[in-house]
C-alpha cells in the first residue's frame, strides 16, 4: 500500500512537471522545429520523473519527494538567470507583500538581541507605535508562549494576521524595565513607496521613492502636489531632485504612471519584446503631466534597477531630466508569473524592456555563460549608439549612464561592523532611554563630544570582529616570506611597518569619527521622529543631493546639459 502511495505521489509530481513545461496542443503542430522541440522536453520530464521515483524508493535513507521537487525546479531556473523563480505557496506571501507594499501585522521592525528579539522601529501610526511599543522593547512572548531563543522570521510570522484580529505581546519595557503583557490588534499595514518628501533648500524639493508597487504613483503625484503648495508661499517650486538610488524597481504600470507626470500624455515611456520580434506591447502615458516644465534631476546608483531604470532611462531620452550619481544596475528583463497548480507559481523572463531611443537597458545575456558559469557583460564592439529627442548621443549595452558621473561613497568596514553587530542601534535606544523628553531638529541635531565619549566607554568591552585590509595584506605577506624563505631582517622590516598601523578598536572610533557619529545621529533620529525624520536627515546633508540641488539653480548649465551634451559610452 506504502508503495502505491509513493508512486501516485511521483505521478501528481510527473503531472506537475508536465504543467510547468508543455505547450498546449493547439500549438505542436506548428513546425517540425516544434514538434522535436516537444520531443526532447517530453523526454526530459520522464527522465527526470524516473531519477525521482528511484530516490524516493530505493535511496539509502528516506527523502521528501517535495524537497527534491522542489530541488529540481530550482535548478532549471538557476540555469536561466536570476530573475525566474520558483514560489511555493510560503513564497507567494512574501511576493504578495513585496509587490504590494501591504500585510496584516503590527508594524514595526524587529532584531535580535542577545537570546531575545526586540523591536526595532515600530511605524509611525501603526498598530504598534499607538499600543506605545518603544524601540528597545524586549519580546518574551506572544500569545502566552516563550519567545526566547526563537528566530526572528518565526516571530515575525507570529507577529503578522488577518487584519482586525488581535495578538498578545508580552515585552520588556526598555524604559522601565517592567515586563506588560499588550494586546495589539493588527491592521492592513502599508509600507509607503515615498519614504520623505520635503523642501531641501532654495525653493528645490526632494522625493525620495523606494520602490514601486500598487499606489506608487498616487504617493508620487500627492508629494508633488504637496511640495508645490509649500513653496508657493515663497516664489514658486524651482525644480524637484528625485532619488532612486537603491530603488530596486516593481511594477512596470507605476513607473509609466509616474513618468506621465513629467510629459505629455500618449508618450512611448517602454517598449516589451519577447522572444518572438513580431510580439512587441508599448506602454504610453495616459495621464496628463502636473510638472511638465519643472527641471528635474534623477539621482541613480549601482542598485538602481528595473523599474526605477525605465524611469530614469525614459527620461534621460527625452531630455526631461539630468540624470546624476553612477551607472545604473542594468536590468532589462520582464517577468511573468504563471501559475502551475497545487498552489504554486512560476516567475519566469519572458520579454526584454526597450526605453523610448530604443536601447534596452539588459547588461548581461545569461544565455551566453562561460565555462565557469560566470556571466560577462557586453563588449564594446556590440555597444550601439542611439540619439535622445534632441540628437544627443546615448549608448546601449546595459543600464542608464548618468548624463553627470559622481564617485559612490563609501563606508569603511569598520563602521559596518559595529552597525552589524547591533551596537549602534543598543547605544540609540541607551539614548532614547535618557532623553526621553528631548525634541530635536532632525536637520541641525548633533552629538556633543561627551556623548560620542560616552559611546566609545560604551564599546570598550564590546568584541569588534574587525581587521583593516592593510593588517590581513601584511599577514599574507609574513606568510609568503616564510614560505619563500627569504631572511629575517626582511620580516622585522615587515614587522615594524606592521607596528605603524592603528587598526585597534579605539584608534578605529577616532578614524572613522564621522561616518559612525552619522549613523549614531541616523538612528537616535528615526527614534525620535521615526524613519522619515532620518531620510530627512540624509537628504539634507547629502553630498549628491545638494549638487542636484546647485544644478537646478544654474539654469544655464542645466538647460546645456540636455541640449547638448552627449553621453559617455561607460
Amino acid at each position: 500500500m506504502r508503495r502505491i502511495m509513493r508512486s501516485k505521489r511521483i505521478y501528481i509530481i510527473f503531472a506537475f512537471l508536465v504543467s510547468l513545461f508543455v505547450v498546449p496542443q493547439s500549438l505542436e503542430a506548428q513546425t517540425p522545429r516544434r514538434d522535436s522541440s516537444d520531443f526532447e522536453l517530453g523526454r526530459s520530464i520522464e527522465i527526470l520523473a524516473n531519477i525521482m521515483r528511484e530516490f524516493d524508493e530505493n535511496y539509502v535513507n528516506s527523502v521528501s519527494v517535495d524537497d527534491l521537487l522542489s530541488a529540481a525546479v530550482n535548478g532549471v531556473v538557476s540555469a536561466t538567470d536570476p530573475y525566474s523563480l520558483y514560489l511555493s505557496e510560503e513564497d507567494m506571501v512574501a511576493f504578495d507583500i513585496m509587490s504590494t507594499g501591504q500585510y496584516g501585522g503590527v508594524g514595526s521592525s524587529i532584531r535580535k538581541q542577545g537570546d531575545y528579539i526586540i523591536f526595532d522601529e515600530p511605524y509611525k501610526g501603526s498598530p504598534a507605535d499607538m499600543a506605545g511599543i518603544k524601540p528597545g522593547d524586549k519580546i518574551l512572548a506572544i500569545n502566552g508562549k516563550s519567545m526566547k531563543g526563537v528566530d526572528a522570521d518565526v516571530i515575525s510570522s507570529n507577529l503578522k494576521g488577518d487584519p482586525e484580529t488581535d495578538v498578545e505581546v508580552t515585552v520588556e519595557r526598555s524604559f522601565t524595565s517592567q515586563v506588560e503583557t499588550i494586546t495589539i490588534r493588527r491592521k492592513r499595514i502599508s509600507i509607503p513607496s515615498v519614504s520623505y518628501s520635503g523642501i531641501m533648500r532654495d525653493g528645490v524639493g526632494y522625493i525620495s521613492h523606494t520602490d514601486f508597487i500598487h499606489g506608487s504613483y498616487e504617493e508620487m503625484y500627492s508629494a508633488i502636489e504637496a511640495l508645490m503648495a509649500e513653496a508657493e508661499r515663497d516664489g514658486g517650486l524651482k525644480g524637484l531632485v528625485l532619488d532612486y538610488r537603491s530603488n530596486g524597481g516593481g511594477l512596470l504600470s507605476e513607473a509609466v504612471k509616474i513618468v506621465s507626470l513629467f510629459v505629455d500624455r500618449g508618450e512611448r515611456v517602454v517598449s516589451i519584446m519577447g522572444r518572438d520580434s513580431s510580439s512587441v506591447r508599448e506602454f504610453r502615458t495616459q495621464h496628463a503631466p502636473i510638472a511638465k516644465d519643472l527641471p528635474i534631476v534623477v539621482l541613480v546608483n549601482p542598485k538602481t534597477a528595473s523599474a526605477s531604470e525605465i524611469l530614469a532611462g525614459s527620461l534621460q531620452d527625452f531630455d526631461r531630466a539630468v540624470i546624476m550619481g553612477q551607472r545604473t544596475y542594468g536590468k532589462g528583463l520582464v517577468q511573468s508569473t504563471r501559475y502551475m497548480g497545487y498552489n504554486t507559481y512560476l516567475k519566469l523572463t519572458t520579454e526584454k524592456y526597450y526605453i523610448p531611443s530604443g536601447r534596452c537597458i539588459q547588461a548581461h545575456d545569461y544565455t551566453s555563460r562561460a565555462s565557469d558559469g560566470s556571466i560577462a557583460s557586453v563588449p564594446d564592439s556590440l555597444i550601439r549608439e542611439f540619439s535622445t529627442r534632441s540628437g544627443r548621443r546615448v549608448y546601449d549595452g546595459g543600464g542608464i549612464v548618468p548624463d553627470i558621473k559622481l564617485e559612490p561613497q563609501y563606508i569603511s568596514r569598520f563602521a559596518v561592523t559595529l552597525y552589524g553587530m547591533g551596537y549602534i542601534s543598543d547605544w540609540a535606544d541607551k539614548y532614547l532611554r535618557e532623553h526621553q523628553t528631548m525634541r530635536i531638529d532632525v536637520r541641525s541635531f548633533a552629538l556633543t563630544d561627551e556623548e560620542y565619549s560616552d559611546f566609545v566607554a560604551f564599546i570598550a568591552d564590546k568584541d569588534v570582529p574587525y581587521e583593516s585590509a592593510t593588517r590581513r595584506a601584511l599577514k599574507y605577506l609574513d606568510e609568503a616570506i616564510s614560505s619563500d624563505l627569504y631572511d629575517e631582517e626582511l620580516r622585522d622590516e615587515v614587522q615594524r611597518f606592521g607596528e605603524l598601523i592603528k587598526d585597534d578598536k579605539l584608534s578605529n572610533m577616532q578614524t572613522y569619527r564621522n561616518e559612525i557619529e552619522d549613523m549614531l545621529i541616523m538612528e537616535i533620529i528615526s527614534r525620535f521622529a521615526y524613519s522619515q525624520g532620518a531620510v530627512e536627515r540624509s537628504a539634507s546633508v547629502d553630498e549628491c543631493v545638494n549638487k542636484a540641488i546647485d544644478l537646478i539653480l544654474n539654469t544655464e548649465e542645466y538647460n546645456r546639459i540636455l541640449s547638448e551634451q552627449d553621453l559617455s559610452m561607460h
